[in-house]
């Protein structure tokens, strides 16, 4: 260590007990001219030896050495400014040479001998070596600066940053070696008026060469003995590695590192800068907008727009799959490559990849919903020249969904939200095309999730019922069962309809618990109509969902409820839809055949509508086909001459075929050993024409509304009601006849 071996005599406990009593005794050395040899020369401390060993800011204890720092920043001998360090004029030839050699260090002073005459003063200069050893090597940049910002002295570490030597930097102002810009208006002012002690900064260095040294300044200050600036300490270190690694590790946190596109995280950053820009509550209003010229009416003027173009690939994972995964990188990048050059415009337009195929395009200065379209447009237009990837030419649609308001009414996350859920409704319409964000669709959509989420805890809550609907034979009005309907009696939105959560329940699979309890609750209700009317053997029939089949051991389901409502299997009937029946595998013909064999009752929903797959009636468990109510259709109106909306005749025909398919579907069902349920009857004349066709059995409105369990054990019991007094007039018919033939006979006889 510098000063360690020449020094080693200030370290013994009696020099140093020595030189504290001499600071307590001895006064402020006067300021002397250079050259003197009585504490002003090579070993003369800066700022006291209590301002090296204490560390305190103020720069002296008791005084001790003010005068020498004095001597080196006002200057002595005819005003020349001195080396704060050997306190010799800056432009003595001796101190110049040695400055100008950075290589051979500071001047070492010898070994204390007797001639110092004191002690305390030898002390004073290896003290003084050491921390001129110090600043002359140490590794780090430091620089003396005066309160007119000019270079005092600099250490060959802060030469070397800049290129220069130590006495090219002498004299020189702050400013040739730092950029000003950026420099802290109001801190650094305050550090150099005293304000404030110290202060740190990044600032860029001018290197002679001309390149940019990024470092990392610390600035002191260096008080007189009455606590004011004297002079100013930077610490300069070199972080020019560090701010590239920092730079390229910003990059890699913002860009996409397969397409070299802004990411997610980016494109939320500009989007938060647009919306703040949004923020007026401190500004003047605006003036009012001129009226439209076209219409007349003020327009409304809400501020700054933006806009959001977020489009998916189609098709994409077919490309992954079939091509491989190595192709759809190429594929993404020539994808990104297409919309950075056509669509990217500085600091207004920003093109990022948001994950996956997914691409958007924000507009932060959006002047409507039709610039938003028509971008859209042009997008798909780019997307649609064919890729050539890797020696494959790939054509490739996107989806687009686009949003477009005020950022004053809306937030980043709502604004992407709205946009995600568009592009799906894109997907949903059709796909290669761009659809635009309607507020009512988005609150149906947000009704749908908020439905969607609450099933399974409804359910739990007892929220859901059965209504029952009879089915009536067409020949006799007979009820003969009854189809169980369930209901969600919702806190909120009231009593739904099934086609409001049941397609829910079966994305969400909430619709393999809620069918075991509409099944069982279905055969319990079953049960007490047979206990009530057991000479009618009144039917229920409930509704079986596809994903009941795939995801829940239906067989066994059933089974349960029968054994636990002690319903005969002959009571339950149970409808599937044809899209069920054609599922992939042959789990639902198996489940199928199952439940036949327990004497389960088969109906095939909405027939005609599906595949219609006549070659399944073959071999599938059937007993029911049930017509699909737009085969009813024609029926509705008994007049030949149809609606008036339509051309003349056009009814007559469209009855005429409706009549025909529903009586050969019913005669093909017959032949099959199949009975058939209309659906949608709302009127006598459309039972009547039915019943001429065959039909078996009818359900709807014209027969009764869905209700309450015991509306149908009332229509039970007003047919129990009319056969009895039926039974009861035809038996006093026939005591009449008999009397009456009786009588004629003996009349006869006797005649």
């Amino acid at each position: 260590m510098p000063g360690q071996n020449e020094g080693a005599d200030a370290h013994h406990h009696g020099v140093r007990r020595e030189e504290a009593r001499a600071h307590h005794r001895l006064p402020p050395p006067a300021v002397r001219p250079a050259g003197s040899t009585n504490g002003t020369g090579p070993g003369a401390t800066v700022g006291g030896t209590n301002d090296t060993t204490n560390g305190t800011t103020n720069g002296t204890t008791n005084g001790t050495g003010v005068g020498t720092t004095q001597a080196v920043l006002d200057g002595v001998s005819g005003g020349a400014l001195l080396c704060p360090t050997c306190a010799r004029p800056l432009s003595d030839d001796a101190h110049r040479t040695a400055e100008d050699s950075p290589g051979t260090g500071p001047a070492q002073p010898g070994p204390a001998t007797a001639e110092d005459g004191d002690p305390l003063l030898a002390a004073l200069r290896v003290s003084e070596a050491r921390l001129r050893a110090a600043f002359w090597d140490a590794g780090i940049g430091m620089a003396l600066i005066d309160p007119e910002d000019r270079i005092i002295e600099v250490n060959p570490a802060f030469a070397t940053l800049t290129g220069r030597t130590v006495g090219e930097l002498a004299r020189t102002h702050i400013h040739e070696t730092f950029d000003p810009e950026g420099m802290p208006h109001r801190l650094f002012p305050a550090l150099v008026h005293g304000e404030r002690d110290r202060l740190r900064v990044e600032k860029q260095l001018k290197h002679r060469e001309g390149r940019t040294v990024w470092s990392k300044v610390t600035v002191s200050l260096i008080r007189d003995a009455s606590g004011g600036p004297l002079y100013t300490l930077a610490l300069v270190e070199d972080i020019t590695e560090q701010r590239r690694l920092g730079d390229r590790l910003e990059y890699q946190a913002l860009h996409d590192p397969l397409t070299r596109l802004p990411n997610r995280t980016y494109f939320f950053e500009r989007l938060d800068a647009a919306c703040l820009t949004s923020d007026r509550s401190t500004a003047p209003p605006p003036a009012p907008a001129p009226p439209d010229p076209a219409t007349g009416a003020a327009a409304e003027d809400d501020g700054p727009r933006v806009g959001v173009c977020y489009l998916d690939l189609d098709g994409f994972a077919a490309i992954n799959e079939t091509l491989g995964h190595h192709i759809g990188d190429q594929l993404l990048i020539a994808v990104a490559t297409r919309l950075r050059r056509g669509f990217t415009a500085h600091g207004t337009q920003l093109v990022a990849r948001m994950g996956g195929d997914e691409f958007a395009v924000l507009v932060t200065d959006s002047r409507g919903s039709d610039q938003l379209t028509d971008l859209a447009t042009r997008i798909l237009e780019a997307l649609e020249r064919p890729f050539d990837v890797a020696g494959h030419r790939l054509v490739v649609t996107a989806s687009v969904g686009v949003v477009e308001r005020s950022v004053q009414e809306t937030t980043p996350t709502d604004l992407v939200k709205d946009a995600d859920a568009t592009l799906y409704w894109s997907k949903a319409d059709g796909r290669a095309r761009w659809t635009l964000y309607d507020p009512d669709r988005g609150a149906h959509q947000l009704t749908r999730q908020l439905l969607a989420t609450a099933l399974r805890p409804a359910l739990e809550r007892g929220e859901f019922t059965i209504e029952y609907q009879p089915l009536v034979g067409l020949a006799d009005g007979a009820v003969h069962g009854a189809e169980a309907l369930v209901r969600w009696r919702h806190p909120r939105y009231g009593t739904l309809s099934p086609d409001r959560f049941i397609p829910l329940a079966e994305e969400s699979g909430a619709i393999v618990p809620l069918g075991k309890w509409v099944l069982e609750e279905s055969c319990r209700q079953a049960r007490r109509w047979l206990t009530e009317f057991p000479e009618t053997e009144t039917f229920v029939s409930v509704n079986l969902a596809a994903r009941q089949i795939w995801d829940s051991d239906v067989v066994a389901d059933v089974a349960q409820a029968l054994e636990h409502t002690g319903l005969p299997a002959r009571l339950l009937q149970l409808e599937i839809t044809e899209s069920a029946l054609l599922g992939p595998g042959g789990r639902p013909l198996q489940a199928l055949q199952a439940l036949a064999d327990m004497g389960v009752r088969i109906a095939i929903d909405d027939f005609g509508t599906g595949y219609s797959n006549l070659a399944y009636l073959s071999r599938l468990p059937v007993h029911v086909l049930k017509l699909d109510g737009t085969f009813i259709e024609g029926f509705r109106d008994p007049s030949p001459t149809g609606s008036r909306a339509e051309p003349p005749g056009f009814g007559a025909r469209r009855s005429d075929a409706d009549e025909q398919i529903v009586g050969a579907m019913v005669q093909l069902a017959h032949t099959l050993g199949l009975t058939v349920t209309a659906e949608g009857i709302e009127s006598a004349a459309q039972a009547e024409r039915l019943r001429l066709t065959g039909c078996d059995t009818a359900q709807g409105w014209y027969f009764a509304r869905p209700g309450e369990a015991e509306l149908v054990a009332a229509i039970l019991r007003d047919n129990r009601d009319g056969r009895d007094r039926q039974d009861s007039g035809d038996g006093q018919d026939g005591q009449d006849g008999r009397e009456g033939r009786e009588g004629q006979d003996g009349r006869e006889a006797r005649g």
